[in-house]
């Protein structure tokens, strides 16, 4: 099975060389490694230069947003499975490409989610918060659960027949495709219950007091363009949810 693993970054120049190793490191080896930057000053491009035997394909170009240049990632893929990794983001030990390679094969299913941690910035072997994702079902879609985007994977002609990111939203496109995918679409998921994604925190959406307003109005808007029953509950429900996450940090 051929995964497209794809970084888009701008001015990441004090995280991608982590990054693009933690791809390089992974023992399943059929990856296409896709790294698409908005045009960095910082020193970034000339880093990515330097691993560029680790990296298959590579664009660097003005975009529309992190959304955009995760649909020229997705323009670009060729793999049978497309899964993420933003320039802050690392696998959570080399092994995970495989492990979520062996899920798809013995479960024959669309997609593919897993757990994920929030670590600290400057020391990514502090765990701040566990996302502990658990299983999938119709009702909590409808209550404001979702998997952590970033440990998602999910086959390429699954894009191609429902569709990429949604532009419009600037912080809560990755809610969006989800629940198209799973809610409105019902493709089949399989979840494996192990830490995949190791993220820094300081992620946009969570960044200062005015995104985390945007973030919850787009959530919202999301809820209702998906028919989600009761959009107000669930997007309380949603917020709630966090708080466990930063008691459990196993």
């Amino acid at each position: 099975m051929r995964f497209s693993i794809i970084t888009i970054c701008f001015n990441s120049c004090l995280t991608i060389a982590d990054t693009i190793k933690s791809v390089a490191g992974q023992s399943h080896k059929n990856i296409e490694y896709i790294v698409v930057d908005g045009c960095s000053t910082d020193g970034t491009k000339e880093i990515i230069g330097h691993y560029s035997g680790n990296i298959t394909k590579y664009v660097s170009q003005k975009d529309n947003g992190l959304y955009d240049a995760l649909n020229k990632g997705i323009a670009l893929a060729t793999g049978d499975v497309i899964g993420f990794l933003h320039a802050d983001d690392l696998y959570a030990d080399e092994k995970a490409v495989e492990k979520v390679a062996a899920l798809f094969d013995k479960e024959k299913t669309d997609s593919v989610y897993g757990d994920l941690v929030y670590v600290n910035s400057r020391d990514t072997q502090k765990v701040v918060r566990y996302w502990h994702a658990g299983k999938l079902s119709i009702g909590k879609l409808k209550l404001g659960w979702f998997p952590p985007h970033p440990a998602f994977f999910v086959k390429k002609n699954i894009y191609v027949r429902y569709g990429g990111f949604d532009t419009g939203f600037k912080i809560a496109a990755d809610y969006d495709i989800m629940l198209r995918f799973l809610l409105d679409k019902r493709i089949s998921s399989a979840y494996l219950p192990q830490v995949l994604i190791k993220m820094r925190l300081g992620g946009a959406s969570n960044r200062n007091l005015q995104n985390l307003y945007r973030k919850s109005s787009e959530d919202l808007a999301v809820m209702r363009k998906h028919a989600v029953d009761f959009p107000l509950l669930a997007l309380l429900l949603k917020n709630i949810s966090k708080i466990p996450q930063f008691i459990t940090k196993r």
